[in-house]
């Protein structure tokens, strides 16, 4: 059951401030408080999603384009997309899920190590 008073969900209403880098009908950009590279953003959707699979479920076709597409946006933006990056969604107790809200890391700016 999706829990409304996760972090991610007081960000979305606004009652904790975020730095924001993108924001449409459909998602929130920002930078991550506690960075692992020189560029860290959180993506989340704005519906009440779990994970990747609670979001999949939830969202039509539409949706989840507008919410990837954003994805693609933000590394644009962030010029990232010629030089590298990487994306991470875990998922759950097992994939070390923090907040039980479906979001996305988008880290690069820097050389980052590999972790297979």
């Amino acid at each position: 059951m999706y829990d409304k008073n996760n972090i991610f969900a007081k960000i979305l209403r606004e009652e904790i401030p975020c730095e924001k880098v993108y924001e449409d009908e459909f998602s929130l950009f920002f930078n991550d408080i506690n960075p692992q590279a020189k560029i860290h953003i959180l993506g989340i959707p704005k519906i009440d999603c779990i994970d990747l699979f609670d979001f999949i479920n939830k969202s039509d076709a539409a949706y989840i384009s507008s919410f990837f597409n954003s994805v693609n946006s933000v590394i644009e933006k962030l010029k990232i997309d010629k030089t590298g990056y990487r994306i991470i969604s875990n998922s759950g107790k097992n994939g070390g899920q923090e907040v039980p809200h479906f979001h996305v890391h988008i880290l690069g700016g820097e050389k980052l190590g590999s972790i297979i």
